[in-house]
């Protein structure tokens, strides 16, 4: 975990700022003394009391969207996800002047919903890239994971070490300091507006990205997919409008050929994940094949084409 990292969090139980843990420690400990176990694979988790009701992705779920990311289908998407955090950083005025001066510490991303770090790997290997190449600093952005699955958080905090990983119920008053983050991110997870402006610093940005309706329309009814309504950006407007305005708004559509385990994979990742049962998912789309195409490669398997469509928002902080 990076030290700017850390120094963001604060204490569920006190409001204090955490001491950096030394090489090796086990525990993440607050300048009170209250204490919460780094497990073994990095990650930490702050939640108390009654920890939270929301039901968080299964082992299953996580393992499936692992499995579909790797695969590259949505790396367009990570892609100008990063393009777009690089860009509103470069709007917050991290000047090149700053940076080889060293006279400001790294922007610091939240990721708000990480799950297993797949997206946010991408964004900072290609944010941090860019800006060390420009200004010979390394790392120029740090980045805070939240996510209610201890189960995606271990695989976000092997992915992502120097990320300060936490399980966290996003509907909670975060863990964090108010004006610590230069850009959350929330990529298809809860939104918490109230709190993202609290943690904001001034100038500072949320990038939203939301399934348009049709996303994967080929496929998701066969694959028992939860259906994206109609007046979905009309409605994530309305819900950011007290505290943020749409700056920015694109459409990103993208082709994709996907064979039987993928589709499985892309239908269990999400939240209808909850109610699939895998293998009686995998014999009802088994009739996928009658609808497919093939590669031109000798034996290769079955693909059916589908269309992934995402909306990338971005909102300001209201003046």
């Amino acid at each position: 975990m990076e030290i700017v990292a850390v120094n963001a969090l604060l204490c569920p139980h006190c409001g204090r700022s955490f001491i950096y843990p030394l090489p090796g420690a086990n525990a993440l400990v607050c300048a009170d003394g209250h204490s919460f176990d780094i497990a073994r694979q990095g990650y930490v988790n702050l939640l108390t009391g009654h920890g939270t009701k929301f039901i968080s992705d299964t082992a299953d779920m996580v393992a499936a969207r692992d499995a579909f990311l790797d695969a590259g289908h949505y790396s367009a998407l990570a892609n100008e996800v990063a393009r777009q955090v690089s860009k509103q950083l470069s709007r917050a005025q991290l000047s090149k002047a700053q940076l080889s001066a060293g006279e400001s510490e790294p922007a610091v991303i939240v990721d708000a919903g990480t799950g297993t770090g797949w997206y946010l790997h991408q964004v900072l290997a290609s944010v941090n890239t860019e800006t060390e190449e420009q200004f010979g600093e390394m790392p120029n952005v740090v980045a805070v994971g939240l996510d209610i699955s201890k189960f995606a958080l271990r695989r976000a905090a092997r992915r992502n070490p120097q990320v300060a990983n936490i399980v966290w119920d996003l509907w909670r008053e975060l863990p964090l300091g108010t004006d610590t983050a230069d850009v959350v991110l929330v990529i298809f997870a809860p939104r918490n507006v109230r709190e993202f402006a609290r943690i904001l610093k001034p100038g500072g940005t949320v990038i939203v990205i939301t399934p348009l309706p049709g996303h994967l329309a080929e496929i998701a009814q066969d694959a028992g997919m939860l259906a994206i309504q109609d007046d979905k950006e009309v409605a994530l407007v309305q819900a950011m409008a007290e505290h943020f305005v749409l700056i920015d708004s694109q459409e990103l559509l993208v082709p994709l050929l996907l064979d039987l385990p993928d589709v499985v994979n892309v239908a269990l990742m999400g939240p209808a994940g909850h109610h699939l049962d895998a293998d009686e998912l995998r014999k009802r789309l088994s009739n996928l094949s009658a609808q497919t195409k093939r590669h031109a490669e000798k034996n290769a398997q079955p693909q059916t084409s589908a269309t992934a469509a995402f909306r990338i928002s971005i909102f300001a902080q209201v003046p």
